[in-house]
């Protein structure tokens, strides 16, 4: 697949990042993402001490948070390009200014739709979950009410991180994940191993974790000599040019991610339908599902300060040669963490102290999904990244809600609803979506159209 993605070689002297910035960026974002991950998989094997209705609830819950969470990454990431290409024009001045509108917007926005969420939540969670087991409803309940509440925390945290990373320093940000992880993975094992609180015992670390976080980045931000800083917040003018440049990127970035995460919402509303051991199957497979693309999320992320740099020195030979060597990068060390996990698949169900059908079905979907993520992964998410940070946001997100709708969502409920093949017909589907986007976005790379004229000119 790496031969599909030509790129122009380029005198090493005259490249933009050398070998030892890329390690220094990224080897921070692949630590920093797989603790998340492995955070998050602590969470699973801690609430499954609280049985199958709590592991449950928690996925579905967290599926909606996700919703929110990639949105708003989404915006960050716009920001993040925007200020890339300030940055790489080596205007200081515009860079600064967009760092500002960012954050502050991020704050507002998260703000407002926290409260609208709080106040919805019956309605809410019974339209999308009310036909599933009682005992998981009700533990849904209990974990969104304070899981929601974190919203403008991780919004903020997750926009200040982009600057930092804007900056080639994801070391920081590695830092205070590190903090934030310590202080969730310490207040759920003394919440639900100590005061036995299960899907609470779970929330309210995360909501304490998520501003200790928010809390310390933000004052790193705001000092004066940060290069970015956004001090002071006194003067703050709203910019509506700045604004919209931001939500050019971050709009459709952000419907994308949107898109892909309520598509998993569906699905899970779909698997909620099932019996509890393909719900319980299911939520495994997203958990450790992470695990397989973790490589490919943190040089994603690695990837837009790297190709919004380029385009914003007007060099897109530049942008493509990462854009390639990025997504190869990808392609191999993904692939090795694959193969560990499909050799792993067994000990993965003993951890969870399945029982046998549940073990069973949960095998069956970790494999689906690690073999296309070894194969599909890396061209139907990581090319479109980087043609994404040039510019080419919308194009992306036409492509990936089509092949949602399409594949995802609707080949989905013609494998489970009518060819009743159980939960592993939506993973088949996932792997056909992959197969899809991979197809498109490696034409559309080999092409031109999509190297937009710079936010700089």
């Amino acid at each position: 697949m790496p031969r599909l993605i030509p790129a122009p070689k380029l005198p090493a002297e005259e490249l933009r990042f050398s070998d030892r910035q890329l390690l220094a960026l990224l080897a921070p974002l692949i630590a920093e993402q797989l603790l998340s991950y492995l955070v998050g998989l602590a969470d699973s094997v801690m609430v499954s001490s609280a049985g199958g209705a709590a592991v449950s609830a928690v996925s579905m819950v967290d599926s909606i948070s996700v919703l929110l969470l990639n949105a708003f990454s989404a915006l960050a990431t716009g920001g993040a390009v925007v200020v890339g290409q300030y940055w790489g024009h080596r205007d200081r001045k515009n860079s600064r200014l967009a760092a500002r509108q960012l954050l502050v917007f991020l704050l507002m926005l998260s703000v407002g739709l926290t409260v609208l969420l709080e106040l919805a939540q019956g309605p809410l969670l019974r339209l999308i979950y009310g036909r599933t087991d009682a005992a998981v409803l009700a533990n849904c309940f209990a974990y969104y009410r304070i899981v929601m509440l974190s919203i403008p925390f991780i919004a903020v945290y997750n926009g200040a991180v982009a600057l930092f990373r804007t900056l080639g320093d994801s070391t920081t940000p590695m830092r205070i994940s590190l903090l934030m992880n310590a202080v969730n993975v310490g207040g759920n094992a003394w919440l639900i191993y100590g005061l036995r609180l299960g899907v609470i015992g779970v929330a309210i670390p995360t909501l304490v974790s998520r501003g200790v976080a928010a809390a310390l980045i933000c004052s790193l931000v705001l000092r004066p000599r940060f290069p970015l800083t956004v001090t002071p917040l006194r003067q703050y003018r709203y910019d509506g040019r700045m604004i919209r440049s931001i939500l050019s990127i971050g709009v459709p970035n952000g419907i994308e991610n949107s898109m892909f995460q309520l598509g998993k919402i569906l699905l899970l509303s779909l698997v909620s339908t099932l019996p509890l051991a393909a719900i319980t199957a299911n939520a495994i497979g997203n958990t450790v599902g992470n695990f397989h693309v973790v490589v490919g999320v943190a040089v994603n992320s690695g990837m837009i300060p790297v190709v919004s740099q380029c385009v914003g020195a007007w060099d897109f030979s530049q942008a493509r040669y990462y854009i390639r060597r990025l997504s190869v990068i990808i392609y191999w060390v993904q692939g090795l963490v694959c193969l560990v996990m499909i050799l792993a698949i067994p000990l993965i169900t003993r951890i969870y102290h399945a029982p046998q059908e549940t073990a069973q079905l949960a095998a069956q979907v970790m494999l689906v999904h690690t073999v296309s993520s070894m194969l599909l992964w890396p061209t139907a998410f990581a090319l479109n990244n980087g043609m994404r940070a040039a510019g080419d946001a919308r194009f992306s997100m036409a492509v990936s809600i089509a092949s949602m709708w399409l594949f995802r969502v609707g080949l989905s409920y013609v494998l489970v609803g009518v060819l009743q093949t159980g939960v592993i017909g939506v993973w088949l589907a996932w792997a056909v979506d992959f197969l899809f986007r991979s197809i498109v976005f490696v034409i559309r790379y080999r092409g031109h159209r999509w190297e937009h004229t710079p936010l700089t000119r």
